[in-house]
């Protein structure tokens, strides 16, 4: 096991870790149903801690790569023919009235309101400012650093467009991508995303829901070449896609010189250790818009949502819609700035995410 853990790096062992042998998984180093050395043989070769291997070993496991098994120790799960057509798992079945989606995040109103006095102290009159089309440079600065070390989503400022919600960037993104062309969509998932498709136009191909994620033969047959999904804990169905699965959904969009739509709206508050990984990261050569938005993660009457663009996007967008005002008021993008800035979100995050690991 020749892997180099640089432990003066910012980013800490156990992550060091987890990629080098995510990419040896992957590639077939460790192949599917063998065993990874122990615990205290990984620690010794690499000249780290037994705790800081299980750390890493956790997030494996928590992501599908591995598993832990009574008296046989940790076995490879990963197989790259999960996504070439393997036993499809079992069809999720859930029926079309759903209620809406609960908040669960519970922000701090204190610190919340505390943040607001300091945006009207601190910018004064900037506050009354029309916001630049795209969202404002604070906000927009302070995604594209809060994306990098929580996400591993490395973007520029012109590549992330600020909107009130995701339903009002779904419909900027058909506007992109055009009418006149097949999207495909889970089913179930969250009626508002086929509602807002429809509206405009959209011809919407509703594939089903497995235990691991959209059903293979479904993916196979659709016309579609505009894919919508949500990786994690999809609504209403729970739905977390497994590695195998997101791999697939990279592969099917290179196949068809398609678009992925990620839709990560509840990502962020994962029971695991690390944060889901997105496809936005995941993918080289597909192009993936990424959507999320601070209604799950502070209060539902927070209508900001975001949308990071592929670079190769970005011309034809500011070409196209460009001319669109942002529909988020300047004074809510500062807070969220600054809220970012200060650490108070991640805080909270991290709070939320403990507090589901202990339940």
């Amino acid at each position: 096991m020749n892997y180099n853990i640089d432990k003066n790096a910012s980013e800490p062992a156990y992550i060091q870790l987890y990629r080098l042998l995510v990419k040896d998984i992957v590639a077939g180093v460790y192949e599917y149903d063998t065993k990874l050395p122990s615990k205290r043989v990984i620690a010794a070769e690499t000249g780290i801690s037994v705790i800081t291997v299980e750390h890493a070993l956790t997030l494996l496991n928590d992501e599908g790569y591995v598993e832990s098994r009574p008296r046989s120790g940790v076995v490879v799960t990963y197989r790259d023919e999960d996504f070439l057509g393997g036993k499809e798992p079992a069809k999720v079945q859930i029926t079309e009235k759903t209620p809406e989606i609960p908040n669960t995040s519970d922000f701090p109103f204190s610190v919340l309101t505390k943040t607001m006095r300091r945006v009207m102290l601190d910018y004064g009159e900037r506050i009354l400012i029309k916001s630049p089309n795209h969202g404002c440079l604070e906000l927009r600065n302070e995604l594209c650093q809060y994306l990098a070390r929580s996400r591993g989503i490395s973007v520029k400022s012109d590549q992330v467009i600020i909107g009130s919600g995701a339903e009002y960037l779904y419909g900027l993104i058909v506007q992109l991508l055009g009418t006149d062309r097949v999207y495909a969509l889970e089913k179930p998932s969250y009626k508002k995303i086929r509602d807002v498709y429809e509206a405009l136009g959209v011809t919407c191909d509703m594939l089903t829901m497995t235990e691991e994620g959209l059903a293979s033969d479904d993916l196979a047959r659709t016309k579609a070449r505009i894919l919508h999904v949500t990786p994690f804990n999809s609504y209403p169905s729970g739905v977390t896609a497994s590695i195998s699965k997101k791999l697939e959904y990279i592969r099917w969009a290179k196949q068809r010189d398609g678009v992925l739509i990620e839709d990560n709206y509840d990502s962020e508050l994962t029971v695991s250790r690390k944060a889901e990984e997105p496809l936005f990261s995941m993918a080289q050569d597909a192009a993936v818009i990424y959507l999320n938005s601070f209604s799950r993660t502070i209060a539902p009457s927070m209508r900001i949502g975001y949308m990071i663009l592929p670079e190769s996007m970005v011309s034809e967008f500011n070409d196209k819609l460009g001319f669109y005002s942002c529909t988020v008021p300047i004074f809510d993008q500062y807070v969220i700035a600054e809220l970012i800035k200060s650490g108070d979100f991640e805080r909270h995050i991290n709070r939320v995410r403990r507090k589901k690991r202990q339940n």
